[in-house]
């Protein structure tokens, strides 16, 4: 009957489920059942009845039909979910062309299939709806049977009333179906971006735990490995000084030697307490010379200034900022014709960073919408690296890590002409730089 899709690596954004648009369609011959008997019978308005049921039976059936051939986690393909909503108009406007066309009240009903088809569907597929809703909207303006009203009395609007509901209907459903697409694309775009977010991070946490899983699996190995040199030592004091037996012990011995000092190295991972250890504290000078040393090889200075009152603040190391500070400097590296300064700055309260380059700046559209999932910056800045990348997604991610870890983030450029663009982050001196807690105490816990 229709084009279905049941694969997972068919369900993506643009795709309905089948239960969604079967569950509507009940509640519209609920409705519609439940306004056609209560004008027949309640108000006593003479209308067709019979034919007027038999419309609404027709989607009741087709309803029965659809549960009875496919599952309720059945997706349908956006050509199948627009050939269903362009049914529910043709049924409409069935049953409107049977009570008084635009006449009706319930004519606004048209909107609903164009409102959801702006929000599922491709834009094509809603301008299609969109026409047809128009095609029989204009169609019942001047084809339809008289609106019910009471027996032996007609109701007669005057034209310019039907001239207006049908330049309403048209209006509306333009309005609502870009309306409608414009949010749901902005929707459809921030969980996208956001899910990104969330495997760039998941992938940083999982290199961290790596290193834990490899410093545990030191410690496990440290005990067959010592057998192993026992072992080893005994036989070398029994092979004869000049036998090939014995160079294969001592060859032995010094492989074995080797792997004890990779061991230690792995063994040494979270157990470091100097600054800067992969699970110690960072200072803040330390982090920006981590941020910054993949970077110096690209022909752009970089330069670290930090400097503040008291003592320089560290914090323990974070995936999530070290991702969000290497892509604003990347990017600064990236657009900057000769340098990028890192200048830090801390007080008693506050941790001010800031991130400059000399090259052309944000312009004023990008700087309207910067830190919003893909916004390019390519239009407005001449960058060093690849056509077709820029400020987008990344920096989206990026400015999204570092809020999390407390910081407010805020994009300008400098105050001086041609100064290049800036990126200032600050965070309270609490959430950069928290307190270090007792390990007895810790431990109580």
């Amino acid at each position: 009957m229709f084009a279905m899709r049941h694969s997972p690596e068919h369900v993506g954004l643009q795709t309905l489920r089948l239960n969604t648009l079967v569950g509507l369609r009940w509640l519209a011959v609920i409705g519609q059942t439940a306004a056609v008997l209560s004008v027949a019978y309640g108000l006593g308005f003479s209308l067709p009845l019979a034919p007027s049921l038999g419309v609404i039976a027709a989607s009741a059936l087709m309803n029965v039909a659809l549960r009875l051939r496919y599952s309720h986690a059945t997706r349908l393909s956006p050509s199948a979910a627009a050939a269903m909503l362009t049914y529910d108009v043709a049924q409409l406007s069935a049953l409107l062309y049977l009570t008084g066309g635009l006449q009706n009240p319930f004519a606004p009903l048209f909107l609903a299939p164009v409102m959801i088809s702006a929000v599922s569907l491709k834009p094509r597929m809603t301008a299609l709806i969109g026409a047809f809703v128009v095609a029989c909207a204009s169609a019942l303006a001047f084809h339809h049977l008289p609106l019910p009203w009471r027996p032996g009395e007609t109701l007669e609007l005057p034209a310019l009333y039907n001239v207006g509901v049908w330049a309403a209907l048209v209006v509306s459903a333009a309005f609502i179906g870009v309306y409608a697409w414009r949010v749901a694309d902005e929707s459809r775009a921030l969980s996208n971006a956001l899910a990104a977010t969330e495997l760039i991070l998941e992938r940083e946490q999982f290199l961290t735990r790596l290193d834990g899983l490899a410093a545990a699996a030191a410690h496990e190995l440290g005990t067959p490995l010592a057998t192993i040199t026992l072992i080893a030592r005994e036989l070398a004091t029994q092979a004869p000084a000049a036998s090939a037996e014995r160079e294969e012990i001592d060859a032995l011995l010094e492989e074995v030697g080797r792997c004890r000092v990779i061991l230690g190295k792995l063994n040494s991972l979270g157990h470091d307490s100097e600054p800067g250890a992969l699970y110690g504290r960072m200072s803040l000078t330390q982090l920006l010379e981590e941020v910054a040393a993949p970077l110096h090889n690209f022909g752009v200075e970089i330069v670290v200034d930090a400097c503040g009152e008291g003592v320089e603040p560290s914090a323990p190391r974070n995936p999530g900022v070290l991702y969000g500070l290497g892509n604003f400097v990347e990017n600064a590296v990236d657009f900057a014709r000769n340098r990028v300064r890192l200048e830090a700055r801390w007080s008693k309260n506050d941790i001010v960073l800031l991130i400059e380059d000399d090259g052309p700046g944000f312009s004023p559209e990008v700087l309207r919408r910067i830190g919003e999932p893909y916004v390019t910056t390519r239009a407005s800045r001449k960058a060093k690296s690849e056509e077709g990348s820029g400020l987008g997604l990344g920096l989206f991610i990026a400015k999204t890590l570092l809020e999390r870890s407390g910081a407010n983030v805020t994009f300008a450029n400098a105050a001086k002409t041609g100064g290049g663009a800036r990126v200032r982050l600050q965070w309270p001196k609490a959430a950069f730089d928290p307190p270090i807690e007792p390990i007895a105490e810790s431990r109580k816990t």
